[in-house]
């Protein structure tokens, strides 16, 4: 399985937004994130980090 975990970075540490996430693309300055399991999540923020290898996504607010 090559899904990601989703986290947002605030305050110099990195909190669970969303586990498993499938699809990740951008929509006009906002971020679509759906997990394996069908959740739905939109992020208003940029794209920090994605660790491949690590299967890791980092959002940040702008």
């Amino acid at each position: 399985m090559c899904e990601a975990n989703a986290y947002i970075y605030r305050d110099g540490k990195e909190d669970l937004y969303l586990e498993n996430v499938d699809i990740m693309r951008p929509e006009g300055g906002k971020i679509y994130l759906r997990s394996l399991f069908g959740e739905q999540k939109i992020f208003e923020g940029e794209i920090k980090e994605v660790s491949l290898l690590n299967h890791k996504i980092v959002l940040q607010n702008k």
